[in-house]
């Protein structure tokens, strides 16, 4: 087995280990840099009550606390599914430069797991999705994000 294999069947082995204790689903992630773990998790999200608690979230914070450094650049993830859109929303917002992955977006549907509904959504205007989208208070809210943009020692991000 390569690296790569190596790295992925630890993804495995998470994700198996917290679906059978009922942690949540099929879904487990491993973080390398330079071929070293930085970070592991499976999905927790039964076992949190979090629904943010997937598998690929869990590794990025957990790579993030060991590294204190909010940014990955220079990793790679290793995950057991296709990344969903808040994943793969985390991982770019982490810099994870390559994402490796198991079963696709459409094979998890045949479990209920409902991700390509969610890029479906996330296609159309604010006013055409299921959940509606309304702005509210522009002037006061533009008003923070001035005075955000004003702090002498803002890190960009």
């Amino acid at each position: 087995m390569n690296q790569q294999e190596i790295h992925m069947e630890r993804a495995i082995e998470l994700a198996r280990t917290g679906m059978r204790r009922g942690d949540g689903g099929p879904f487990g992630a491993v973080i390398v840099r330079a071929g070293e773990v930085v970070g592991e998790g499976w999905n927790r999200v039964l076992a949190d009550q979090d629904p943010t608690a997937h598998g690929e979230v869990v590794a990025i914070r957990d790579a993030c606390r060991r590294a204190g450094d909010p940014w990955l650049g220079g990793c790679e993830i290793y995950t057991t599914g296709e990344p969903c859109p808040m994943c793969l929303g985390a991982i770019h917002w982490a810099r994870i430069e390559r994402i490796y992955y198991g079963f696709r977006i459409s094979d998890a549907a045949r479990a209920g797991f409902g991700d390509a509904e969610f890029f479906g959504e996330f296609a159309k205007r604010p006013e055409e999705r299921r959940i509606r989208s309304v702005q509210l208070a522009p002037e006061r809210a533009g008003n923070l994000l001035q005075e955000y943009l004003d702090l002498p020692d803002r890190e960009i991000y």
